[in-house]
């Protein structure tokens, strides 16, 4: 997994509540669809005006992520409890694919922000109002704002005003500043872990023993 330090790009804002992870990736794009691929599909009912598969699709010139530059934007401003819903592992994927790597709201479904952690792309919580300014700072200087998120100081730099601060577990930082997901973190202690087994076999032999009964 790419680590995560600092992200500057264009951030596309994309702000109405509730929207949920089958509007991110209809469950069609979920099977049979290479992860690689994802992000062709990503907000597909909105992107597109035509039903199928693959970028030859007409697009829709009224959605947002479908004009100059957030066609380009690495970071998503959304509004509360994005990505609610099913708990499907391919939404982030999709984002990823489109090329988010960062997604900035007030509030999100909590099975999507854990799966984001694991395919390296930060949810990042802020308050409404925080979140509403920053909408009009891109909607207002599309193709100059430039937003940066630095995960190592865990604040949001916008185009315009003061720094804002967001918060991240611990260990939720570590690991994406890292490129670690929960395996990545994992073995890390293998070495504890092996010690723990070896002593755990010394005490239940039993436990561990493959032979036929």
């Amino acid at each position: 997994m790419q680590p995560f330090t600092t992200l500057t790009g264009i951030a596309a804002p994309l702000y109405r509540p509730n929207i949920n992870t089958d509007i991110i990736i209809p469950m069609q794009f979920l099977v049979g669809t290479a992860r690689e691929t994802m992000g062709e599909n990503a907000f597909a009912p909105w992107r597109y005006l035509e039903p199928g598969e693959g970028a030859a699709r007409a697009e829709n010139p009224d959605f947002v992520l479908n004009q100059a530059p957030f066609r380009d934007a690495t970071i998503l401003i959304a509004g509360p409890n994005f990505a609610c819903g099913s708990s499907r592992e391919g939404a982030v994927w999709a984002l990823a694919g489109f090329g988010f790597r960062a997604v900035i709201a007030p509030s999100f479904g909590g099975i999507f922000a854990n799966n984001c952690y694991q395919s390296g792309v930060l949810p990042v919580v802020l308050p409404e109002d925080v979140v509403g300014a920053f909408v009009r700072q891109a909607e207002a200087a599309p193709h100059t704002a430039r937003f940066t998120i630095d995960l190592e100081t865990c604040l949001v730099h916008p185009p315009q005003g003061e720094a804002v601060p967001f918060e991240v577990e611990a260990f939720r930082r570590t690991a994406l500043l890292e490129g670690l997901d929960d395996l990545g973190l994992m073995r890390r202690r293998q070495a504890d872990i092996d010690a723990f087994q070896a002593k755990d076999r010394d005490a239940r032999p039993w436990i561990y023993d493959q032979a036929s009964p």
